[in-house]
């Protein structure tokens, strides 16, 4: 198997694994994530805890199931909203040009000027902070630019090939060739930009979670997690560890699933 080949299988194996767990994690955990229990602080890791019991005697691997879901969940939307919306825009604006085009994409660079965690701030203060609703609509909103920005590059470099100009003197329509002649032959370069913005999304989310301007409780977010466990660092080291590597292992399977998709053309797996 080639390098590149195993990118993509230990990226899918991994995702695979951790999208498994979350699932899990909506149905059953072992314990309440919420539920305090005075007498089980500052736990060890062991058979009875996996990951230990926190400074308030939560069961941590509970948390971390729910943390990541949350988490996960929050990114995918961002990708789904960021991506329908980018991908419409930049397949337009790709396609037909003119001055719809110029101030798109100049609409674009004003706002990817900005830090992506200030604009998706400036979002939730004026939805409502604290619910992950808004967190997801918030990232949505500030990740189109970027979407829109890599689809409108890969539409515009088919708008000129053979293929399409035959579509054209053929009498199809401009919908018709968007989506069946000029989108599936886009998948080589959206499908890897689809992975690096549900690791920007996670990541965005997990900084403004432990800054605590994301999820707040009763929610669990990997984030706000990180940031309750810098202070039971000396107490409880294995909180922050285990909610940081599992953080560490979302971003890089799916970076892993991307190398592979990006390198995957013409390639048989």
């Amino acid at each position: 198997m080639k390098k590149r080949n195993a990118y993509f299988v230990a990226g899918l194996i991994l995702t695979g694994f951790l999208t498994a767990m979350i699932l899990l994690g909506l149905f059953w955990t072992p314990y309440d994530p919420n539920a305090m229990d005075g007498a089980a602080k500052f736990l060890k890791p062991s058979l009875q805890h996996l990951m230990g019991t926190d400074g308030f005697g939560r069961d941590i691997f509970s948390r971390v199931l729910k943390g990541a879901g949350t988490t996960y969940g929050i990114a995918a939307a961002t990708v789904a909203i960021g991506g329908i919306c980018g991908t419409l825009i930049g397949a337009l604006t790709g396609y037909f040009g003119g001055i719809v085009d110029d101030v798109l994409m100049r609409l674009g660079d004003v706002l990817t000027a900005f830090p992506s965690i200030l604009l998706a701030l400036v979002v939730i203060s004026i939805l409502g902070p604290g619910k992950t609703i808004n967190v997801m609509i918030a990232l949505g909103l500030v990740f189109i630019p970027s979407f829109a920005r890599v689809t409108r590059t890969a539409f515009a470099s088919l708008r000129d090939v053979n293929y399409i100009k035959s579509a054209r003197l053929m009498g199809a329509s401009s919908g018709r060739i968007l989506w069946r002649h000029m989108l599936p032959n886009t998948w080589d370069v959206l499908l890897p930009a689809l992975t690096i913005g549900f690791n920007n999304a996670a990541l965005a989310e997990a900084s403004m979670s432990y800054l605590c301007i994301g999820v707040t409780p009763p929610d669990a977010s990997l984030g706000y997690m990180l940031s309750e466990a810098q202070g039971m660092f000396v107490r409880a080291p294995w909180y922050a560890i285990s909610t940081g590597m599992t953080l560490v292992l979302m971003v890089f399977g799916m970076g892993l699933l991307g190398e592979g998709l990006q390198h995957r053309h013409g390639e048989v797996f």
